[in-house]
């Protein structure tokens, strides 16, 4: 009688117990934002090493084990003085992070970007100049980012140099809530400072519940404005000058001077990005710009010295919601009831 060999089964599964774990780490340049954001998290802020070689170089190492989970790195590619970082240098260091990152088996990594450096130069405007946003998105898929999350991008078509998902959040909701927490006694009249800015200005008068209006504006070189008229009437009226983004503040102060030309009783300046650099922080001091109030996000850290009228709102809260989201597979623009679109 023949005796049949028991043969050892092929794809037998091995017993494992893997749990999904989610990691914030946070990049010198918004390192105060990060531990907000994992605060909401209600998780510790990831162990890195980040420091800056005598000659510059920009170096990281992960202080823990970071294989299989879905890594965070919440970095802005701005400057710091505190830091004393650059946006170079925080582009360099986020491009390490994601790198050290995927050397480390990290299941997926997700840059959160709060301001995305470089998104002005998003097309040629004159001969043989470069397109700087798209460069940054290809170096951020070069090193092997799996998504990217940033917040008001200055122009929409950013989101297509990318090949990889971009999640991109506003600040809106939390800008309008807060001049509906003010109760303003005066008429607001909400003000977009050019054309391109419309859509934003229109959406932001309608969650307010006033009217809106919009500046003529021209830029004869960069960093220049040369603000012509309002569309729209503003007199006797809170004019509320609604950007992305605040800079130098040249186009801001014109755009102040202008509807108080035209008759405003008052004017209120919000925007998402407070980068004020250069003379910014003198120019928007009341005495000088007539501004009374000047609201942004936490997306850049500020410098120090910043005049008494700049009130700062946290986006800790938001960015939190919407990595959770990310994170357990759910929509992103449900927290903006899809008005999270530029355009």
């Amino acid at each position: 009688m023949s005796t049949i060999e028991e043969q050892p089964q092929v794809g037998t599964a091995i017993p494992h117990d893997y749990s999904k774990r989610m990691m914030v780490f946070g990049g010198r340049s918004s390192l105060e934002l990060a531990a907000k954001v994992a605060g909401k998290l209600d998780i510790d802020l990831g162990a890195v090493t980040l420091k800056t070689f005598a000659n510059g170089e920009v170096y990281c190492r992960y202080e823990e084990s970071i294989r299989g989970a879905d890594v965070f790195i919440v970095q802005s590619t701005c400057a710091n003085e505190q830091s004393e970082m650059t946006p170079n240098d925080s582009l360099i260091e986020m491009l390490t992070m994601i790198d050290a990152a995927q050397g480390a088996s990290a299941h997926r990594i997700i840059a959160v970007m709060p301001w995305y450096g470089y998104a002005r130069q998003d097309k040629k405007s004159a001969p043989r100049e470069p397109i700087s946003a798209r460069i940054v998105a290809k170096c951020l898929e070069a090193v092997g980012v799996d998504r990217v999350l940033t917040m008001d991008l200055h122009a929409g078509q950013v989101q297509g140099f990318f090949h990889v998902p971009v999640d991109h959040m506003t600040a809106m909701p939390m800008l309008t809530q807060w001049f509906i927490d003010q109760e303003l006694k005066d008429e607001l009249v909400i003000v977009s400072p050019d054309a391109g800015r419309v859509k934003t200005a229109r959406n932001f008068a309608r969650r307010v519940g006033t009217h809106w209006a919009v500046m003529e504006k021209e830029r004869p070189a960069q960093q220049v404005a040369e603000i012509g008229y309002v569309v729209g009437d503003v007199k006797n009226r809170t004019a509320v000058l609604v950007d992305d983004m605040i800079d130098t503040a040249g186009t801001l102060c014109a755009a102040a001077q202008t509807v108080l030309d035209e008759g405003a009783a008052r004017v209120i300046a919000c925007a998402t990005h407070g980068v004020f650099s250069g003379p910014a922080y003198e120019r928007l001091a009341y005495e000088n710009s007539g501004i009374e109030r000047i609201v942004v996000s936490d997306t850049l850290p500020l410098r120090p010295g910043a005049p008494d009228n700049i009130t700062v709102l946290s986006t800790a809260g938001t960015f939190a919601d919407s990595i959770r989201r990310i994170f357990t597979d759910d929509s992103v623009s449900e927290i903006f009831a899809g008005e999270n679109q530029l355009f």
